[in-house]
């Protein structure tokens, strides 16, 4: 079962910045969120994860089904690279972490702690941990940000296996992916529009 999403309207500190929004990504596939830096798409994520409620609307997917990659790596640095994965596959009980470290092409670095690598590198380390979740709905945000080319391949790689195996993946980015007849949601239409102050009033109080 992929995720449905029927209506759904969400908030950014208290105040509505997305509204009427239903899609539906089946197993297998991809949906690639497309707007302006500001435009909501780190809320709505969020908001798909259960990291914060939605406003109103309905969000339908099996329970556990997702991993969300944002844009802290989720590392902890005193830990080697083999015991991180080790950490969260044990907290997920999700596959071994050997897939994981050579998907991402990690085995040189599994006894390097995390606080010594590279940007890029940790960010690799950070997209392993969904590789050990055993979860089917990945919600990436800005998922290639650090990587250079050949990473960004390889992960682009990643996510597309994990879609042949019946995973999904919803993903916010600006860097085409290659992702198998991917949709592409603009989330422009669905910005609450917010009529700017000219001071006038305060000026006056």
């Amino acid at each position: 079962m992929g995720i449905e999403v029927r209506n759904l309207a969400v908030a950014r500190g208290g105040v509505t910045v997305l509204h009427g929004l239903s899609f539906a990504v089946p197993p297998g596939k991809a949906l690639v969120l497309r707007g302006p830096n500001g435009s909501g798409k780190t809320t709505l994520l969020r908001t798909l994860a259960g990291l914060q409620p939605a406003t109103s609307g309905e969000i339908a997917m099996p329970a556990d089904a997702v991993a969300y990659a944002g844009h802290s790596d989720g590392l902890k640095a005193t830990l080697t690279v083999s015991e991180n994965l080790a950490f969260w596959a044990a907290i997920y009980g999700g596959p071994s972490i050997e897939d994981a470290i050579r998907a991402l092409d990690l085995a040189t670095l599994v006894r390097r702690r995390a606080g010594e690598l590279s940007a890029g590198q940790k960010r690799r380390l950070g997209l392993a941990r969904l590789l050990v979740t055993g979860r089917p709905l990945w919600l990436l945000d800005e998922p290639t940000v650090s990587l250079d080319a050949s990473a960004v391949a390889l992960f682009a790689g990643v996510v597309r296996s994990h879609l042949a195996a019946g995973g999904v993946a919803i993903v916010a980015t600006h860097v085409d992916l290659g992702l198998p007849e991917a949709e592409v949601l603009d989330l422009d239409p669905f910005r609450v529009r917010v009529l700017a102050r000219d001071g006038f009033d305060e000026a006056f109080a």
